[in-house]
């Protein structure tokens, strides 16, 4: 069984477990450091995430963007703070790819941050302007041999652009070029007028311009289709197996935080998953909750740093 459905199974349990006992932790506010931008999909998630957080621990939870070197400033941050629970790091996938794009990040992912829990997750999407003659991903395909084509990514290394240089130049061999954007808006934005042609983006970017027709979707990366487009197939069904990425949101915390409080922080991020106004919330981003036990969320960033990492070499990805 897949960590996703191991997670979301324990997530359907979570409800059913009688409740932790009390701890003299928290007794005071926690700090959670999102190393991204404002507005972006680790923001999204992380400041309802701590708005619950506050709820069920009892303290409050400050909110704290550090941007930078594509997530590794404010993950070093977090690496390095004390590992007594009052610092915590909600980021995104970034952080299993960047153990191999960002090989000097000032700190060691693997030894220096625990995995809690995975909070959400949502596929990304290959989508094109409406004049490109393609429907389906062997359309583009076929197509990007005969006519020169590019794509917008919302940045080099994140997982929007790694799914598409997997299909387009890992595997075929297209040698379509990366045009990269600073951010998933500024990328859809380009694709809607037209130069490039192509994008890739995490689901809920150029969702509403496709619901709105302004752009075509083609495929999504996630092992099976998504509720908020039923009628666009995965790359499995497309011909492409060996496609199943997501772009994740998760909480980490310091190496060395006692491990009655890891799980206490897995715990809450299983109830808080739980609450109907927060998966509602969630699915109005096109976003799947996740939750599940720490160990397998653990093993599961283990094995997703060695599938980004095969990627980010095979494609000879650079950082921007």
């Amino acid at each position: 069984m897949s960590y996703w459905k191991r997670a979301i199974t324990a997530l359907a349990l979570a409800g059913l477990a009688p409740p932790a006992l009390a701890q003299a932790w928290p007794a005071k506010p926690i700090r959670m450091i999102i190393p991204f931008a404002p507005a972006g999909p680790a923001d999204l998630i992380g400041r309802p995430t701590g708005q619950k957080l506050s709820e069920l621990l009892g303290q409050p939870v400050i909110i704290d963007n550090r941007a930078g070197a594509g997530g590794n400033v404010g993950a070093a941050a977090v690496a390095k703070s004390a590992p007594d629970g009052y610092t915590v790091l909600v980021t995104t996938t970034a952080f299993a790819v960047n153990v191999t794009l960002s090989p000097n990040p000032g700190f060691d992912a693997e030894r220096e941050l625990i995995p809690v829990a995975a909070i959400a997750r949502q596929p990304n999407l290959i989508f094109v302007h409406p004049s490109v003659p393609a429907k389906t991903l062997a359309d583009l395909i076929a197509h990007a041999k005969t006519a020169k084509l590019s794509f917008a990514s919302p940045g080099s290394g994140t997982t929007p652009h790694l799914t598409a240089e997997n299909i387009f130049n890992v595997t075929h061999k297209l040698d379509m070029t990366a045009i990269h954007f600073r951010g998933a808006g500024p990328a859809i934005t380009a694709v809607v007028g037209g130069e490039p042609l192509v994008g890739s983006g995490a689901l809920s970017t150029p969702l509403p311009h496709v619901k709105a027709g302004k752009l075509r979707a083609i495929a999504v990366s996630s092992a099976a289709r998504v509720a908020a487009l039923p009628d666009v197939p995965t790359a499995a069904e497309s011909g492409f197996p060996g496609i199943n990425d997501d772009t994740w949101i998760a909480l980490f915390v310091p190496a060395g935080t006692p491990p009655a409080i890891v799980q206490r922080l897995n715990e809450a991020i299983n109830q808080m998953l739980q609450q109907p106004d927060l998966r509602e919330r969630l699915a109005g981003m096109a976003f799947e909750p996740v939750g599940g036990p720490q160990r397998a969320f653990a093993d599961y960033v283990k094995a997703e740093i060695v599938k980004w990492g095969r990627v980010v070499r095979e494609g000879n990805i650079k950082p921007d």
